[in-house]
């Protein structure tokens, strides 16, 4: 496994209850700054094999991007029973919600980059 991968993986695991961090946000972090799309690949694959917190991970605008709505409806709910609280029917204030690792974080959970 990449060592892009495995931050990936660490990252969406640390992301705390209440909280929420954004697709290029982990991809920053875990090294690839342009890598947002690989970081939903590895959602869609890897979520029920390391139980990542999937929604806890949303678009840089605040919004939650699922299509169908069965999904959309379950994130939100999820989000909502973490204590956070929508603008509408998707939109979450991410200035509000935001995760920011701390560089205790990036230095004892995190491969070298």
């Amino acid at each position: 496994m990449e060592a892009f991968t495995k931050n990936v993986i660490k990252i969406i695991q640390h992301i705390p209850s209440g909280y929420v961090m954004t697709y290029g946000q982990i991809a920053k972090v875990a090294g690839k700054p342009r890598g947002a799309r690989q970081v939903v690949r590895i959602l869609h694959s890897m979520s029920g094999k390391y139980e990542l917190p999937w929604h806890r991970v949303i678009n840089i605008k605040g919004e939650i991007v699922i299509q169908d709505d069965e999904g959309a409806y379950t994130q939100k709910a999820l989000l909502e029973s973490e204590g956070i609280c929508f603008r509408g029917n998707k939109v979450l204030n991410l200035e509000k919600y935001r995760y920011k690792p701390d560089a205790d974080f990036l230095e004892k959970e995190l491969q070298s980059f």
